[in-house]
């Protein structure tokens, strides 16, 4: 039996959580409570660690929470296939794919 289906053109992005695995999308909604439990108080900031590399656990807990619709202690708890780096990758791709049209539309 095979996965979810991602759609990138509605900012979807495949993770592996707890061997499952699960789609995570930002919605306006995630978007502003994202935005209100950051640190940093603004998503700018974020895609701007992330860009940089800079990026901190708690940045990345809090984004695959909203990404997922979890509670951020369930995420802190939750094991990655691929491991942290597998999730931060994946973290990374689902805000370029929040914040950009995807590959095949761009090049047009």
């Amino acid at each position: 039996m095979s996965g979810p289906v991602v759609n990138a053109y509605r900012g979807e992005v495949a993770i592996d959580v707890n061997g499952e695995t699960q789609v995570m999308r930002l919605t306006l909604g995630a978007l502003a409570s994202l935005e209100a439990r950051l640190e940093s108080g603004s998503l700018v900031a974020l895609v701007s660690r992330f860009e940089e590399g800079s990026f901190r656990a708690a940045d990345l807990a809090v984004l695959i929470s909203a990404g997922l619709g979890m509670e951020e202690d369930e995420v802190l708890r939750a094991e990655f296939g691929g491991g942290p780096m597998a999730a931060a990758r994946a973290a990374a791709q689902l805000l370029k794919v929040t914040f950009a049209l995807p590959e095949a539309e761009e090049s047009q």
